[in-house]
């Protein structure tokens, strides 16, 4: 099989599947929304160097802005505003359209405030619907607005969000940690080592802070405190298939295994720890990383590691951009070897007829088999994972799942 060529027509599938499809959208966030589909347009012009495809990308963000202006308010960054007010930036970052969002986005401001503050009071730090979604804007904001008096405001933002995760840490012998809501009907409560929901996202989105020089103060301490707590946690026995758990709390067994995935596991706490290692120039953390990534390449059994799906949150794809990122940042061949052994695994998965480009998305809640169009479950993030596989340099987009 010539994977390549195979792939290739994936991709225009999966374009035709998404410019018929993306209006169908009710949300507009990056990861769930419509403006997270236009990302997979761009890049996949740029990849097969197509203007007209671009037409469509501009056609989407174009749709995904005036829903804004039309009163659209529901404001995460998986779902809503803050997600596609993030996608802007980053397409202007790319070069991919050139719009003024100082003058476009800046008016969103206190209302994306009120809404972290509101998750801030709850102790709600959660990546994809909560305050440190809403962090990860303000803090692309931040980067990227030319006005100073806007950066100074920013910058503000996230010494709200910092102080705010500092009056809520607990810490014991172990280190720095956050309480975490893991199972409402159980009323279970403990520290969420996640990147999706918990504390890989946290340690990831501080140590991108720590790269300016304004916030290493406020945050060092808080991030070493968090890594070291998280580390605590790695089963000392490395006979079985995880090194950490999903999540720890007081009565929890000795050992439980979790999924190999980009939303929660070994892989989502391997690149933050990762990312970590390189801002503070720590061998520790960074060898440690490449440790638990490489332990995770070894694993090849999709039931064992409780792959249902080809998705990236929680399926094969997710895999592959993860070790394909890590293959780019490190040049280690197993990382490469890996993401090439479950891109094969994944073009198996292709078998529905009805679905799109051959791709349904497993949803456990329901016990059914769905289509899904969006980034982070569906085919346009299929779409985005296959073009970074394809292209040596490393692609943007993946920075939305905190890989790049």
């Amino acid at each position: 099989m010539n994977t390549t060529k195979v792939l290739k027509e994936k991709l225009k599938e999966i374009h035709h599947i998404l410019k018929e499809n993306y209006t169908n959208k009710e949300h507009l966030g990056v990861l769930s929304g419509i403006s997270g589909i236009s990302l997979f347009q761009f890049y996949y012009a740029r990849f097969i160097e197509d203007e007209q495809i671009a037409d469509i990308g501009v056609a989407v963000i174009s749709e995904t802005i005036q829903r804004m202006n039309d009163g659209y308010s529901f404001p995460s960054f998986c779902t809503g505003i803050a997600g596609a007010g993030w996608v802007l930036e980053l397409l202007n970052e790319e070069e991919f359209i050139d719009i003024d969002n100082d003058e476009l986005l800046s008016d969103l401001d206190t209302y994306l405030l009120e809404s972290m503050k509101s998750d801030i009071k709850n102790e709600y730090f959660d990546f994809l619907h909560g305050a440190i979604g809403y962090g990860y804007y303000f803090f692309k904001r931040y980067q990227n607005t030319a006005s100073d008096s806007l950066k100074q405001k920013y910058a503000a933002y996230l010494h709200l969000l910092i102080e705010a995760l500092k009056e809520s840490a607990r810490t014991d012998q172990r280190g720095v940690f956050w309480m975490y809501e893991l199972h409402k009907k159980d009323k279970l409560h403990g520290a969420n080592l996640s990147l999706s929901h918990g504390m890989a996202s946290v340690i990831n989105f501080l140590s991108r802070l720590y790269t300016y020089e304004e916030f290493q103060e406020s945050i060092k301490d808080l991030l070493i405190g968090a890594a070291d707590f998280m580390i605590s946690y790695k089963y000392p026995d490395e006979s079985n298939s995880s090194l950490f758990p999903s999540w720890v709390y007081p009565e929890m067994d000795e050992y439980t295994n979790s999924r190999l995935a980009w939303c929660y596991g070994d892989l989502g706490i391997g690149i933050s720890l990762w990312r970590v290692g390189k801002a503070l120039d720590n061998d520790k953390y960074q060898e440690l990383a490449i440790h638990i990534l490489k332990y995770a390449a070894k694993r090849r059994d999709a039931e064992e590691a409780r792959i249902h799906d080809t998705g990236l949150c929680h399926g094969m794809f997710g895999i592959i951009t993860i070790f394909n990122h890590m293959y780019i940042e490190t040049k280690e061949e197993i990382f490469k070897e890996t993401a090439d052994f479950w891109m094969g695994e994944a073009l198996k998965m292709d078998t529905y007829k009805d679905g799109y480009a051959g791709y349904k998305q497993w949803r456990g809640d329901l016990e059914q088999w769905k289509n899904e169009s969006n980034l982070l479950e569906g085919i346009a993030g299929i779409g985005l994972s296959i073009i970074s596989y394809l292209t040596p340099s490393e692609n943007q987009w993946n920075e939305c799942l905190m890989i790049s």
